[in-house]
């Protein structure tokens, strides 16, 4: 028993911490900065009221003429003229998800703790995976369009680098946590290291190696049509040139078209990785 238990006295109360309230009050400040003029994006929420109805005339205007309707006014008789974009910007995310997520498997060994062959092998990997991520998939489009052309070429190389940051950083994360007893088992037996990452590693992070690159189809999907706007290729294309020529009940049917082909391809994608991880 303590001597103040003995005494009978109140043990004293912890001083409260001041790391919340300084947290608070820091992102107060910076919110407050990053909207004011002086310092920050001019934020005037009189001036959004004020516009807020301008865009009355693109949403609900209707018209005799197709070009002149708005956004909630599509023209069902532009329809047919999504169908070959629309296939092209499929056919893009397609090659770019196999040659992409082949490409990270061997790539996501050599940047993971576990199989890595050295640490010399294992920091720079993770440098040149960084550097690839972080370059945007627009940044990737604009490169390769100066470089091959405007094209569906340019789209497919700038979303295999995309696919590859994206699947090889998931993946190498995964073979962090992998279970070591297989490894052991493999390396005992005496297993070189490839023979350890086949039999020991490869099968344990299969199904997720799968859903991966599933998903990563289904982001293909929408970056093909960013990336398309910048002269790429696919549905992305078509979207920026009705876009530029405010043809609004087209650019609608471009949209609607979008979303009912990226809903089915997620519906069918959540399916296929529910089974398999």
């Amino acid at each position: 028993m303590t001597a103040a238990a003995g005494s009978g006295q109140r043990p004293a109360r912890p001083r409260q911490s001041l790391i919340v309230p300084a947290g608070l009050l820091a992102f107060l400040v910076i919110t407050w900065l990053s909207l004011s003029d002086q310092f920050g994006i001019g934020f005037d929420l009189g001036a959004i009221i004020e516009d807020i109805t301008n865009g009355g005339r693109i949403l609900i205007t209707e018209s005799d003429s197709a070009a002149q309707r708005g956004l909630l006014v599509p023209n069902w008789a532009f329809l047919p003229r999504t169908v070959d974009p629309m296939l092209e910007t499929f056919k893009m995310a397609v090659v770019a998800s196999v040659v992409g997520c082949t490409v990270a498997l061997p790539v996501a060994f050599t940047v993971s703790r576990v199989t890595a062959p050295n640490g010399v092998v294992l920091f720079l990997g993770r440098t040149v995976l960084s550097v690839v991520r972080a370059i945007p998939d627009l940044l990737y489009a604009l490169m390769f369009v100066a470089a091959v052309g405007i094209g569906p070429l340019a789209g497919i190389v700038a979303l295999v680098f995309f696919n590859i940051g994206v699947v090889a950083k998931l993946l190498s994360e995964t073979v962090d946590g992998v279970d070591p007893g297989p490894i052991e088992a493999a390396r005992a037996g005496g297993g070189n290291r490839t023979q350890t990452v086949r039999w020991a590693v490869l099968p344990q992070v299969l199904p997720n190696y799968v859903a991966y690159s599933l998903y990563t189809f289904e982001l293909n999907i929408r970056a093909s049509t960013v990336i398309g706007i910048v002269g790429a290729g696919g549905i992305g294309n078509l979207l920026f040139t009705q876009y530029r020529f405010f043809n609004w009940s087209n650019v609608s049917i471009v949209v609607v078209t979008l979303f009912v082909f990226v809903l089915l391809i997620e519906l069918i994608s959540i399916w296929l990785r529910r089974r398999l991880v």
